[in-house]
This record gives structure tokens, sequence and C-alpha cells, in this order.
């Protein structure tokens, strides 16, 4: 176990991929430390990806690849600006609710990150908005695609909790619109205390917004679609993601006519890719998660929580800070992979109901998102920016502050992540 662990940090800070640093550790381990054949790793690599519900994944992104390149963010930035445009700060405020709309869809967090960097930061700057804010604040409404369902990171969680994809996608609604709650209050104060650069927005009509919804509203069925279905029992998470990139491309291609069949075959190759990528960390952190659940570890971690607190409250703390920690330095399916499977069992041993705690897990990773110096999604809206990362990250005071405090409510009030999942399936 510890030439696992040792081999993996050593080989993570000496900066080799992860995928390497999992499969690399994993095969010393089993060579130093067991009796198992080493056709073990080829088992656990298959088996750690043999699940009908991963299959969501590559739908998923692809569904969310689409929507970029089909007219349906774009027509979400117009909404939000006929809802929102009009309030000081009009343009934190856009890209806060965009961003909070396509995290419903896409379920990835670089994704949406780009696409509201890319549509957002050219008027920021134009209007003379503090650019490295503004990309602090975008990276943090990427980072709500953890959150809010139907995330990825949310389906991984719930398998290897072993709780209902349904009852954790709702538990994440509530924490993902307080953190969009947080951030425009937070963005409004700075904006306020900003001078008048930030009081340019245009004043709300009705029939302006009327319209914007008109125009949105196809790509608004596809949420609606997935989350419903889901919920409702008509079909699976991977059927769910079938059924939206189905709509997805009925929409772009159909209704919207700005996605043509030459565009496809580009948006499928960078899907294989992105979904490639995500399955062989899944497969080779199952091979590294075997190794530690086999020597022992969730044990030996029980007995030393044990030893440092018996209260729930105690071990949640410690959790929080483990896993703000850990979001720092490592991908969020890899860190939900390795950690997860021996700190669920303990969770439950506490009395924190599992889907609160898949939640606080998630939430936990979604700010490792935009905290450096792994903070992919904050990377992509600085490189989007043309900003070094040193001068966003400078600026991540506020959306991280708003996302803390939306992780305390998560943490230590239950019925913020159980009250809706408990309406549904109670």
């Amino acid at each position: 176990m510890i030439a696992a662990v040792g081999g993996f940090l050593f080989l993570l800070v000496s900066g080799l991929p992860i995928v390497l640093a999992l499969g690399i550790a994993a095969l010393v381990a089993i060579e130093l430390g067991t009796n198992a054949p080493i056709s073990i790793v080829a088992q656990r690599v298959y088996g750690g990806i043999n699940s009908f519900t991963l299959m969501a994944i590559p739908f998923f992104v692809a569904s969310g690849l689409l929507m970029e390149a089909g007219g349906i963010a774009r027509r979400f930035v117009n909404l939000a600006t006929a809802l929102v445009g009009w309030i000081t700060g009009s343009l934190y405020m856009v890209a806060i609710v965009t961003g909070t709309g396509l995290a419903a869809i896409s379920g990835s967090g670089s994704a949406d990150t780009a696409a509201i960097s890319s549509v957002m930061i050219p008027e920021m700057r134009r209007r003379g908005y503090d650019v490295d804010m503004a990309a602090a604040v975008i990276a943090a409404c990427g980072s709500l695609a953890s959150i809010i369902p139907p995330s990825i990171v949310m389906i991984v969680i719930a398998l290897t909790a072993n709780q209902s994809i349904g009852a954790v996608f709702l538990g994440g609604v509530v924490p993902g619109l307080l953190v969009m709650a947080g951030l425009m209050i937070g963005t409004f104060v700075y904006a306020k205390r900003g001078g008048p650069v930030y009081r340019d927005g245009a004043a709300f009509t009705l029939p302006r917004l009327g319209r914007a919804f008109l125009e949105a509203l196809p790509g608004l069925v596809v949420p609606v679609v997935i989350v419903g279905g889901i919920v409702g029992g008509v079909f699976t998470a991977t059927e769910a993601a079938c059924v939206a990139l189905f709509t997805t491309l009925v929409v772009s291609m159909g209704i919207y006519r700005e996605l043509k069949p030459a565009d496809l075959p580009p948006l499928i190759l960078r899907a294989i890719s992105l979904s490639a990528t995500v399955l062989i960390i899944i497969s080779t952190a199952s091979v590294f998660t075997w190794i530690i659940a086999t020597q022992g570890f969730p044990a030996m971690l029980r007995e030393w929580l044990a030893g440092v607190t018996t209260s729930p409250v105690g071990f949640l703390l410690i959790v929080n800070v483990l896993l703000l920690v850990i979001g720092m330095f490592m991908e969020s399916i890899s860190a939900v992979l390795i950690l997860l499977p021996i700190l669920a069992p303990i969770a439950a041993s506490y009395g924190i109901d599992l889907v609160q705690f898949g939640v606080i897990t998630g939430l936990n990773l979604a700010i490792g998102l935009i905290t450096p110096p792994y903070g992919i999604c904050l990377y992509v809206a600085s490189s989007v920016a043309g900003r070094k990362i040193e001068e966003v990250s400078r600026q991540v005071w506020l959306p991280l502050g708003c996302m803390l405090v939306a992780l305390i409510l998560t943490t230590f009030v239950p019925a913020v992540t159980l009250w809706l999942p408990g309406l549904v399936f109670d």
C-alpha cells in the first residue's frame, strides 16, 4: 500500500500524466506488495469500464460539443442577457446565468468554460471590465457542470457510492443554484464598487425577454428531457444521454440549422478523444483502488478517524479539507474513484446520507476546478482571455468565497441536498 500511494504521489509531482502515474504505481505495488498475478491488471482495467452506465459519458460529451457548435450556447447567452442584462455588472450576471443553463446540458466543466469565455470575454474587454476577474468568474460558472445534472462527475459518484443516479442528480440541483446565487450577489457587490463601467446594461423589457425565450426554447428542451426522463424512471442515465444527443442534433441541424453534416466528423472525433481520456483514467484508477482496498487502507483510515473524532461534524470537516486539497492537484473523476470507495463506508458509519456525501464530494472537487495548480477551468478561461494563469488566480478569491459558502451550507444543512430527492423519491 505504501508503494502504491507513495509511488503515485511521486509520479504525480514529477509531472507524469495522471493515467500513467496511476498505472505505473499500481504495477509496482502489485509486484512488490502482493502475490496477485500481473494479469489482475488487465482484469481490473476491463472491469473498471465494463459498465452500461459509463456508456453515458461519450454521449453526454458529444451532446455538449453539438450544443456549442449548433447555436444553442449563443441563444442561451441571448436569453440570459434579456433576463439579467439590466443589472449592475450585467455581463457577469449573463455569464453566470448562461453557465448554469449550459451546465444542465453538457456535463463538462471545461467545455462550458470555453463556450462562455469565447462569447463573453471579448465583450467584457470591450466594455472595460476587469478581464482577470471575468475569467475567474467564468471559470466558476463552468465548474457548475460538475454539480448540476447531467454531471459526468455525479454519474461516477453515484456508481461508486452505489446510489441512485437520479437521486444524486437531484441532490446537486439546490447546491448548484446556491453557487449561482452566491456568484451573482458577489459580482453585484464587486460591480457596485467598480464604478460606472459596470452600469451599462440595457433596460429590461418583456418583449425582448419573450423573443429570446422563444429562440432558446428548443435548446431548453434538452435538460428537461434528460433530468425528467431519469428522475421519472422513463429511461436510464445511458438512455438519457442517447436521447440528449439525438435531441441536440435535431435542434442544431433541424431547427436552428447552424450545424451541417460536414461539421459532424471533427465533432465526433473530438468527442471520442475526450471520452477516451475520461474512460482510460477510470480504468487505471480501478486498478489503483483495488490495491488500496485489498491492502486494508480503508480499515486503517477508519481507525485513525475514530481516534481523532467521533462526531459526524468533525468527520465532515476533515473530509472537506482533504477533498479541497486533493481537488487542487487531481482530476475530479480520478479523485472520486480513489477516495470515495474508502470514504463512503466511513460516512455511512457516521450516519451521513450517501446522497448528501456524494454531492459534498462533487462540490469540493468542483472548487478544485478553479484553484491552482490543477484548476482546469481556470486554465481554460485564462487561455481564452489571453491572460497568464497567475494574473487570473489573484482574482479567484471572489468566486472561491461564494463556492465555499455554498459548500458549508451543503455540508451542515442536509436539507439543502436531500429536500429535492426526498420530494421526488419518498
